[in-house]
């Protein structure tokens, strides 16, 4: 018996999934990986520069002061000028200072350029899901900021063993196995950044990939949401009580995310395994659970039409599975189980907390809230790795480090349950 024929929404909405996600997915992989591969580099780092794990934290911290300085204008320029050309100017700046991560010559150095790296991404992210929004329908969006977001963890699941095995080529060419990390890494999204110009649209009007009548039934879907919303000036956006909980309801999350994304490495080494290769390989095993969780929970908050209990379960399940990593320290299986839990639980609170602001601001109220929302909550990315490496060199063990991720997500998953279902649940 044929399939049934798809109706004209379900054509336009596969169409406009096939054509964007891969190519966003992709975007944000290579974005994630320039910004945590540091977590295997430091392993060679150290040896070569004698570098503290507080020296270590901080340089993966100061990233994000660049990032949120630049962070809000960056966003607005996505609203107001262009996503593709803004993106593409992101992309290319970003790989050129990842790559010239290998000339580090020491703890300056490596601060300057982590820095650097920040101010050249900011507004990527906050801008992509603001993207999002100009093509996706409230009611699937959880589903496909999922989706973008399953990148997280598909870096996690290919940089890991990419990056463990470059760590590994030391001396090739006259350079330490941590350059070529940096090198061979950055250079991708150069490339990549280049190839926006082409296969990115601003608008919906401007996608000569989609006929005239699907454009104008996207763009209706899409306006008639945007309708029920808020478009809030700037100024009263970045005063916003709302905003400013939500502000802190992601820099909870963040907190955990960076934590685990920057210290697995060197948790599963504190277990007994020592070959750099394998370290990355077990490093990937999270990431790849996650992938998976991240997408049928959003698939089931989508059709649930429930917004607020699957960010916070998730969040709980991840503090228990931090608080579960340190209780079995040396036992690498347990400790493994636990990883995954935490980072399934963490890496699926994310893409569903972006369904919280979205639904509540529009038009360029919505560009400054997102903007003002990823920069507060990365300014965890800034805590968090920092603070964690303090910790285990003020404590020379990692239990302190997961004990305060752990009540962060604790206190994430409260803060969402406290936004009023009848803003979010539709």
């Amino acid at each position: 018996m044929a399939a049934p024929a798809l109706t004209l929404p379900e054509q336009t909405r596969r169409r406009v999934a096939r054509r964007l996600m891969p190519f966003l997915l992709l975007l944000y992989f290579f974005a994630f990986i320039d910004r945590t591969n540091i977590g295997i580099a430091k392993l060679g780092m150290q040896r070569e520069f004698g570098f503290t794990d507080e020296v270590i934290g901080f340089g993966a911290s100061i990233f994000f002061l660049g990032y949120f300085l630049f962070e809000i204008p960056g966003t607005l320029i996505v609203e107001r000028w262009s996503a593709r050309k803004w993106i593409a100017r992101i992309m290319i700046s970003w790989g050129i200072v990842s790559a010239a991560m290998m000339f580090t010559r020491g703890a300056t150095s490596f601060y300057a350029l982590r820095f650097l790296l920040g101010v050249a991404e900011a507004g990527f992210f906050p801008g992509m899901i603001l993207y999002l929004t100009y093509w996706f329908p409230e009611r699937e969006r959880a589903r496909a900021v999922a989706l973008f977001m399953t990148a997280n963890a598909l870096a996690g699941v290919v940089g890991g063993p990419v990056s463990g095995a470059l760590l590994s080529v030391h001396g090739a060419g006259g350079l330490a196995g941590w350059q070529w990390l940096f090198l061979l890494e950055g250079l991708p999204s150069v490339l990549v950044g280049i190839l926006v110009f082409v296969a990115l649209d601003d608008r919906i009007s401007k996608a000569k990939w989609l006929t005239d009548e699907e454009k104008e039934l996207l763009q209706r879907h899409v306006s008639a949401e945007e309708a029920t919303k808020h478009d809030m000036p700037i100024r009263q956006v970045l005063t916003s009580g709302r905003v400013l909980m939500l502000s802190h309801t992601y820099f909870s999350f963040v907190m955990g995310l960076y934590g685990v994304s920057f210290w697995l490495p060197t948790i599963i080494k504190a277990t007994g395994v020592t070959d750099a290769f394998a370290i990355g390989l077990l490093s990937a095993i999270p990431f790849a659970a996650a992938v998976v969780a991240m997408v049928l929970v959003a698939r089931s908050a989508d059709r649930m039409r429930e917004r607020r209990w699957h960010i916070a379960l998730p969040a709980f399940a991840g503090a228990v599975g931090l608080v579960l990593s340190v209780v079995y320290t040396h036992n690498t299986v347990l400790a493994m189980a636990s990883l995954t839990l935490a980072t399934m639980g963490i890496l699926t609170t994310l893409p569903l907390f972006w369904s919280l602001p979205t639904a509540i601001l529009a038009g360029t109220g919505a560009a400054a809230g997102i903007a003002m929302i990823n920069s507060i909550g990365n300014l965890a990315g800034f805590l968090s790795p920092y603070a964690v490496g303090w910790l285990k060199q003020a404590t020379a063990a990692n239990d302190s480090g997961m004990y305060m991720l752990a009540a962060f997500l604790v206190l994430g998953g409260l803060l969402a349950i406290s936004v009023p279902a009848r803003m979010v649940n539709r």
